[in-house]
């Protein structure tokens, strides 16, 4: 008998014990295995199953709730989907022949377990997916989330995930043109790690990931397969992490970013040939998910032989080959005629490229090893028929009490001086602080074509130098309103990814999600999760903005600590013009400030309940789908009528007036009506304050009315101080040195 368990061993040596149970299988789905080939799995195909039927490849908890978003309409009056959900990345038509294709996706464990790595491949494995869809990647962002700023696994891992997302992004050229950095208790050891990626492409360049045409050649290329990553974010990212530290700690994959770069630029090369007739990346599961994937959504036959995989690692096995998540690969389908040219193409940006199988008519994945067959499998069973959970999820029974307790009944600040002590505390607490000490270590304008990036609201890329055309990406969410109300959080996070994105002047077009939640086998965290997919379903439907794709990221969380649920939300908008933008930031001293949207008074959740009280409980704030909707019309409308734009989130008015005082160091006197704590600190939804000059102030009331969207006059910029009429002033220069040493004094200049 061969050493090699091979499907003839297998056959033939049906008892044989397997390590299943190690390679995260339940037993049911090992006798579903058992069941599908008619004999037990041999290691190869174990291997291919195991890291195939993870959380993180097969969303067997999730797809159940994900299926939902097939109910929004893929075409809409804001834009016409090209792909979505089911490719590596959703693509929109953004007019003039031009498509966008963007995702975002989560690498949270592997950042844990070695941050720098683990962040930067994160980044490297959405770059691809773009890559894939026959896009050039014009743009990253980040949206991160921390455990407590002084707390001491924070220190270890921030540096080392910014230093990540930043080493790759820059070395590819990418600008970063936004995200988010959020602290918050619960994420301390279990950080998480989104990442996106915008990529610019003509219609006709679309390219789809499946393998057809009997006897077309299967030829991997790019980086060696080595031993790193082997099982890594596919099995990684399928695990509680217990008190101290993860069950299981595969390997993390290791990113070559100068490869990548390469990759990039001879996949687009291969793209303008015309001789990729499929293609796919090889990301989590690596070449698991590659072959199987690519045959599934194929003709269904590919034969693979392992023997010419080139190796950094000559030591490794079969099932270990099939495992291993190195970075900085591709798998492509091409025709005979065209393999001379495309390997030809290869050598010319130094990339290795092999021939190590073809598409048969087999309707069989079936891979070889040392001349012996060692998986022999329908591809469809691995890579889109694994297990589907109905997770049992049911309300907390402690929501009620959670949602009792309000925010609105804490002591407030009285009088003047408590209101500006708590002005200065809230601008210097790490999640509304100035974010320069992680912004400044990636590259945000290179390629020459960002328009906005962090700190303003939205980032925005010009996609054509000739007509101006360009898109707007914001990615936004608040894990405290998701914990009060899953469902109204998700359409908060939601709503304010859109508001961003016309806040510039972008017309919203589509989203893409990262739902990043704990357990899935915690009925309350399935009930979370039930009820955020929920929530954005009917935002989507409400709002005309179809779902492209996204991520799912379960098990986030430390022993019984769940992490806040956290369902990240991108929009992506289209504006015709970037010339004609609407800026961040006060521009100059004259200019009227105006409040666009009702406040009320509503501080669950927010900022000031959670620096000042270290209290979570309550209901969100209440958000009007329909009104965000006619804001972002106002908005879009009054490009070049007024001078400035920021949306108000966390932190309220009082942070928003913050910020734009201190963009251009333009101060502000405004008068507040009411109760001026409510009007400073709330976080009511559907608000953006804007500037105008004095002459045009009349024509933007009226087209406001217009459109039914309340209007506050606050008062005028000028100035050296951030002036609140009747209770308190700031000095700038003062706002200044609180909202910016907060990151260096913690984290070390």
């Amino acid at each position: 008998m061969s050493a090699l368990d091979t499907v003839a061993v297998a056959t033939e040596d049906p008892n044989r014990e397997q390590p299943w149970a190690d390679l995260g299988l339940k037993a049911d789905e090992y006798a579903r295995i058992r069941e599908i080939l008619g004999r037990r799995p041999t290691s190869s195909e174990l291997a291919m199953y195991s890291v195939m039927w993870s959380e993180h490849c097969s969303y067997k908890s999730s797809k159940v709730h994900l299926k939902q978003f097939s109910e929004i309409p893929q075409e809409t009056p804001a834009g016409r989907m090209l792909a979505g959900i089911g490719e590596n990345a959703g693509v929109i038509d953004i007019g003039q022949g031009y498509a966008v294709t963007f995702k975002v996706e989560s690498h949270n464990h592997p950042s844990y377990v070695e941050p720098y790595q683990g962040a930067a491949t994160g980044v490297g494995g959405i770059v691809r997916d773009i890559l894939a869809m026959g896009a050039r990647p014009v743009a990253v962002m980040d949206p991160l989330r921390f455990g407590p700023l002084d707390a001491d696994d924070t220190h270890r891992v921030l540096p080392g995930i910014v230093a990540g997302v930043g080493g790759y992004g820059n070395c590819l050229g990418l600008p970063n043109i936004g995200g988010e950095a959020v602290f918050d208790p619960s994420y301390l050891g279990n950080p998480l790690v989104n990442a996106l990626c915008v990529g610019v492409l003509r219609h006709e360049d679309l390219h789809l990931a499946k393998a057809s045409g009997e006897g077309n050649q299967v030829v991997l290329y790019g980086a060696k397969t080595g031993g790193d990553g082997i099982g890594g974010v596919s099995v990684l990212a399928s695990e509680t992490f217990d008190a101290t530290g993860p069950a299981k700690r595969p390997s993390v994959q290791v990113g070559d970013p100068f490869m990548e770069k390469l990759l990039i630029e001879c996949t687009l090369e291969l793209f303008q040939a015309g001789i990729v007739a499929g293609i796919q990346d090889l990301g989590g599961a690596g070449l698991s998910c590659a072959t199987s994937e690519l045959a599934s959504a194929g003709d269904g036959g590919m034969h693979v032989d392992l023997d010419l995989v080139p190796l950094r690692d000559s030591t490794l096995a079969p099932e270990e080959i099939l495992m291993s998540e190195s970075q900085e690969r591709m798998m492509a389908v091409v025709e005979p005629g065209d393999v001379e040219q495309f390997l030809a193409i290869c050598a010319k940006w130094e990339v290795d490229a092999t021939v190590v199988g073809e598409v048969t008519e087999t309707g069989r994945l079936q891979v070889d090893w040392h001349g012996e067959r060692v998986v022999d499998v329908p591809p469809r069973s691995v890579a889109h028929d694994g297990p589907t959970y109905q997770r049992a999820f049911a309300r907390p029974d402690a929501q009620d009490a959670l949602q009792a307790d309000r925010a609105e009944a804490l002591p407030r600040p009285v009088g003047g001086e408590e209101l500006r002590a708590t002005l200065l505390r809230l601008a210097g607490s790490p999640n509304l602080c100035d974010k320069s000490w992680i912004t400044d270590q990636y590259d945000r304008y290179v390629r020459g074509n960002t328009v906005l990036a962090q700190p303003s609201d939205s980032g925005m890329v010009r996609v054509d130098e000739e007509t101006g055309l360009g898109v707007s990406v914001a990615t936004d969410c608040n894990g405290r309103f998701a914990a009060l109300d899953p469902y109204a959080g998700a359409q908060l996070a939601l709503a304010e990814a859109y508001r961003n994105v016309a806040t510039g002047g972008a017309t919203p077009l589509a989203i893409s999600d990262c739902l990043n939640f704990g357990s899935p086998e915690d009925p309350g965290v399935m009930w979370q999760f039930a009820e955020a997919c929920r929530g954005l379903k009917d935002g989507c439907l409400a709002l005309g903005v179809p779902v492209t794709g996204g991520n799912v990221s379960l098990y986030n969380q430390t022993g019984e600590t769940a992490i806040l649920p956290t369902p990240v939300v991108a929009v992506l908008g289209v504006i015709d013009d970037v010339e004609r933008r609407t800026p961040t930031g006060f521009p100059a001293a004259g200019e009227r400030v105006v409040l666009l949207g009702e406040t009320r008074e509503e501080l669950s959740g927010s900022e000031w309940a959670h620096v000042v009280h270290q209290h979570l409980g309550g209901t969100p704030p209440v958000v009007s789908l329909a009104h965000e909707q006619a804001l972002a019309t106002v908005l879009q409308t009054a490009v070049g009528l007024v001078s400035s734009a920021h949306d108000l989130s966390e932190g309220g008015l009082a942070q928003a007036l913050v910020e734009s005082t201190l963009r251009h160091g333009v101060g502000v006197s405004v008068s507040l009506d009411g109760d001026p704590f409510v009007a400073l600190f709330s976080e009511s939804a559907g608000r953006v304050v804007v500037t105008v000059p004095e002459a045009d102030l009349d024509r933007l009331t009226a087209l406001a009315a217009q459109h039914g969207v309340p209007t506050t006059e606050l008062g005028t910029t000028g100035g050296g101080a951030l002036v609140v009429d009747g209770q308190f002033d700031v000095d700038l220069e003062l706002l200044r040195d609180t909202w910016t040493r907060t990151l260096p004094d913690a984290l070390g200049a």
